[in-house]
Parts: C-alpha cells; structure tokens; sequence
C-alpha cells in the first residue's frame, strides 16, 4: 500500500508559477514509478507528467512540455511537479500517482497507476 498526500495547488494569475509536492509513505519508495495527472471540470482525467523510479527517464504531455519539470527526492520520498509559465487552460485538479515498478519505463495512463493522492486544486486567472 503507498499513501499520496499532495500539497501546494492555489490561485494564480497568467504566467505565474506553482510547485506541487507529493509525499509518499508506505512501501519502498525508490521502486516505484511515479505520475502527476490533472482533471479539468467536464474533462477526462490526463497525464501531465512521470518520471521513473531513479529519476533518469521523464515524460511529458506536449500542453505543458517546456513549462513543467517533474523530479523526485527518494531520501525524502516526494516527488515535485513545477509548474511555470500557467495559462488559464491549466486549471485542474492535479493528482499524484505511483506505481510499483523498479524498471525505468514511465507509464502514462491512468488505468497503469495503482495509487492516487486526493488531489489539489490550481487554477489560472487570465
């Protein structure tokens, strides 16, 4: 069982910036895979970003590509979702996902993830 806990949505203008943090507790963290996923309102539930359990391999989807940067602390087991340059169309429901996985493949849909965080809100002002 892995337990998500994120932290640090919010309300912020056009071209502002926004860190996400996601705090895991449970099992190794360091064999597993992890996500961030967002859910506008209306809207089917999409990958933003993963990253692989050692941190070397990085995915991103295209809408938020040069904008977002995904890392990891396995130490402190968290894993971060940094959000620049924020267009209004980035208002969502940003969810943390893990799964157990020790190889470097990221997944990126949301049928592969076994555990979610509970989510937290950003949104956008134009």
């Amino acid at each position: 069982q892995v337990v998500l806990v994120e932290s640090g949505g919010g309300l912020v203008q056009a071209g502002d910036s926004l860190r996400l943090s996601c705090a895991a507790s449970g099992r190794t963290f360091s064999s597993i895979t992890m996500g961030w996923f967002r859910q506008a309102p209306g809207k089917e539930r999409e990958f933003v970003a993963g990253i692989s359990w050692n941190g070397i391999n990085t995915i991103y989807a295209d809408a938020v590509k040069g904008r977002f940067t995904i890392s990891r602390n396995n130490a402190k087991n968290t894993v971060t979702l940094q959000l620049n340059n924020l267009k209004p169309e980035d208002t969502a429901v940003y969810y943390c996902a893990a799964r157990q996985y020790p190889g470097t493949y990221v997944y990126t849909e949301t049928h592969e993830y076994e555990y979610w965080g509970q989510g937290t809100q950003v949104t956008v002002s134009s």
